[in-house]
Formats: structure tokens, C-alpha cells, sequence
């Protein structure tokens, strides 16, 4: 078993689930991840996929991480950070809820000036929720049309909005 092709095929697998789990990267559970396969390929037994495997011990280590005393300490810290910039986040100026609401008209406006066929993808993609799969079953096309639908939409949306991005 070639440690290094694992680590390549598992890759993004691993960071995925590590963000799933943790709601954040993690850099150092990744590497945890990686030093238990390392130490542990000897004792793999192919009775289940290797990809199984690997994210058997991904789960595991970052569940480790959310009941280690270093994951607490952050949590305390960070939701005293928190409450600070809730407290401030409440306070919107009459100015900061124009701006908003300019901002909002704007992005309606434009996103209404969109040609009908791209207006409806994002839409269904990016205002409704809709995976890809499910507007090209929705919509009665192939997914490559879609993604290239959401591609010129926002490519136009960019050029319309260029003074809010």
C-alpha cells in the first residue's frame, strides 16, 4: 500500500469531513489524520473500502479534536468575541440600513435585467437552494448547461454590480 497515493486519492475527502464535523480547517487534524494512517496502514485489513478507512479515522480524529481541551479553550474565547460583534452588529445606523437597502435594489434590479434563461438558474441555484443535479432535472437539461448558465449569469452580474463588489 503506497502511503503517498492515499494521501493524494484522500486528500480533499479528508479536509472535507474535517470541515463538516469541526465547521472550520484544520490544518493540525489533518496532519493527525495523516500520522494515524501512516501508523496504522500495517494494521488495515481490506474487509471494507480503503476510502472507508480513511475516513473512518478522519471522523474520529476530528470528533477527538471537538472533546479536547484546546477545542474548549477556543470556544470559550471565540464566543466572547462573538458577543462583542453582536453587540455592535445590533446598533445599525439609519445611514448602514439605507446603504443596505440601496444595495439589496441594486441586486435585485440587476439579476431582473438577466436574460430569462440565466435569471432562472440563479435563482434555482443560488437564491433557492437547488443543487445543480436538481435544476438540470428541474429544467429538463444537462448539468454542463447549467454550470454554464450560473458561469454567464454571474460573469454578468459582475459587470452590472462592479461598484458593490
Amino acid at each position: 500500500m503506497n502511503f503517498e497515493e492515499i494521501i493524494k486519492t484522500n486528500k480533499q475527502n479528508i479536509k472535507n469531513i474535517i470541515r463538516m464535523i469541526t465547521k472550520q480547517d484544520n490544518e493540525d487534524i489533518e496532519q493527525e489524520v495523516y500520522i494515524k494512517l501512516w501508523k496504522n496502514t500495517d494494521k488495515y485489513e481490506e474487509r471494507g473500502s480503503l476510502k472507508s478507512w480513511v475516513n473512518t479515522v478522519a471522523k474520529n480524529a476530528s470528533k477527538d479534536y471537538l472533546k479536547s481541551a484546546t477545542f474548549k479553550n477556543e470556544q470559550n474565547c471565540t464566543a466572547d468575541d462573538e458577543v462583542l460583534v453582536n453587540i455592535r452588529d445590533r446598533k445599525k445606523s439609519p445611514e448602514d440600513s439605507v446603504i443596505t437597502t440601496e444595495r439589496q435594489k441594486k441586486i435585485i434590479d440587476a439579476v431582473e435585467k438577466l436574460k430569462p434563461k440565466f435569471k432562472e438558474v440563479i435563482m434555482m441555484c443560488e437564491i433557492y437552494g437547488y443543487t445543480y443535479e436538481d435544476a438540470s432535472k428541474k429544467l429538463n437539461c444537462p448539468i454542463g448547461t447549467i454550470k454554464s448558465r450560473i458561469f454567464n449569469a454571474k460573469k454578468e452580474l459582475a459587470l452590472v454590480l462592479k461598484d458593490l463588489i
